[in-house]
């Protein structure tokens, strides 16, 4: 799931969404499957999303909701679906082509044996007395024999080689797909998901070494409002503004992701929070301090500021604990006013 459906369904309005869901399921008669379930829960979260603009489309022409427009629509519009289908489809290109070269290894093999035959036959012949007529035969057969052999030799190794080639092709395709699958489209940033999986990483590397471990939330002051008077495709463009700033600090080794909707999380393994603090500080200024301008006509947005929360791992901290002190952290830069960082100790720094 993108980040802001995932935000949707972990939060205080998520079984109402569901209920939509399905009640709207049932009004139009659509079964209520997985797949039916999942596709639909993308649609009423984001109806002005690709998928929801191509569902309305489907359906003002009337179009019927089928089992197989949902697996079309699925596999075009949801990234699980076509990360499998992509998965899929590397795996019978795969397939293919080391089917090729077993059969390209197997041709040499069946060669191979049968110029070890040749030469055996000959070496029979040359022990007893022969005719020069006869041996000038033989030194032909056994020209022609090697030369066929050299030939399918040269065949195979070319087949070798375009061989490692296209698996070479393949590995960066699959490579390209795992990238795909674990980046956030807008902002280029990592996805939750793989914010889930790194976070569960750096907890239990640090319950084991002992290591410091930070973990901070950044989240745009009244970004619904921007949204509502700006549209969504200019909310869009401060996403991708809010997550460069954050990912020139959240450079590796550090770990930076688009946590859901307007929020924003970043992992700062072996660094402290007093360490972390004036990191995340340099992103609130920096984001504060510059006047938006829309792109398409220069007209003036005014600024927009961003509320952050960090916290440190503690012995006994588990990925869920680090979490919710992060979050609480958070909660009180928003409710002490915003545009301003929060430690989980209390510490408070604002404009």
């Amino acid at each position: 799931m993108s980040g802001d459906i995932e935000t949707a369904v972990r939060g205080p309005e998520a079984y109402s969404l569901a209920r939509r869901v399905l009640e709207d399921m049932e009004r139009r008669q659509i079964w209520p499957t997985p797949l039916n379930y999942e596709l639909w829960l993308h649609f009423m979260a984001d109806p002005s999303g690709a998928l929801g603009r191509e569902i309305e489309r489907r359906l003002a022409q009337g179009e019927a909701i089928t089992e197989g427009l949902v697996e079309e629509l699925a596999a075009l519009y949801l990234p699980k679906a076509k990360l499998n289908d992509q998965i899929r489809d590397a795996g019978a290109q795969l397939n293919r082509e080391l089917a090729a070269v077993a059969q390209a290894i197997k041709q040499a093999q069946t060669s191979n044996e049968k110029y070890g035959e040749t030469l055996a036959n000959a070496g029979q012949e040359l022990t007893a007395d022969v005719k020069p007529s006869t041996l000038k035969d033989l030194v032909q057969s056994l020209a022609s024999a090697t030369r066929r052999v050299q030939q399918e030799t040269k065949a195979l190794e070319k087949r070798l080689e375009d061989s490692s080639a296209e698996v070479g092709r393949l590995r960066e395709h699959l490579e390209q797909v795992r990238r795909d699958a674990t980046t956030d489209a807008l902002t280029s940033l990592a996805n939750r998901k793989a914010f889930d999986d790194e976070l569960a990483r750096a907890c239990a590397e640090a319950a084991e070494t002992g290591q410091a471990l930070s973990l901070a939330l950044v989240d745009i002051d009244l970004f619904k409002r921007f949204n509502d008077n700006w549209g969504h495709q200019t909310g869009d463009q401060v996403l991708r503004y809010v997550a460069n700033v954050i990912g020139r600090i959240g450079a590796p080794p550090r770990f930076a992701a688009r946590f859901g909707g307007e929020e924003f999380a970043m992992i700062f393994p072996s660094e402290r929070v007093q360490d972390v603090l004036p990191l995340v500080e340099e992103i609130r200024l920096e984001v504060s301090s510059r006047t938006l301008k829309r792109r398409s006509t220069n007209e003036d947005l005014g600024a927009i500021t961003v509320s952050a929360g960090i916290a440190e791992f503690q012995a006994g901290d588990d990925v869920h604990s680090l979490v919710e002190r992060v979050d609480e952290a958070l909660y009180a830069s928003k409710h002490a006013g915003r545009n301003r960082t929060t430690t989980a100790g209390g510490a408070s720094l604002a404009a």
